[in-house]
């Protein structure tokens, strides 16, 4: 049986839908992980990326769920 513990990306928007979505997932209990290029980049001491693509990761073990309630919220 082959374990399903990739990470895989399941939402790209905004800063505010980001963390509406990683809200809802972990009150079903969905770990998630957020990458921000942007925002590293200016961290870093360089710009790069754009501000309101975030990237939102999830297991592949948690992917059906995960997609089911992210759908739900932004209604595609």
């Amino acid at each position: 049986m082959t374990e399903k513990n990739g990470l895989v990306l399941v939402y790209t928007g905004t800063d505010v839908n980001i963390s509406r979505i990683k809200y809802e997932l972990e009150i079903k209990g969905i770990n998630s992980i957020v990458k921000d290029g942007f925002n590293a980049g200016l961290a870093a001491g360089f710009g790069g990326g754009i501000p309101s693509a975030i990237d939102l990761f999830v297991t592949e073990a948690d992917l059906d769920k995960a997609m089911e309630i992210i759908n739900a919220l932004v209604g595609e």
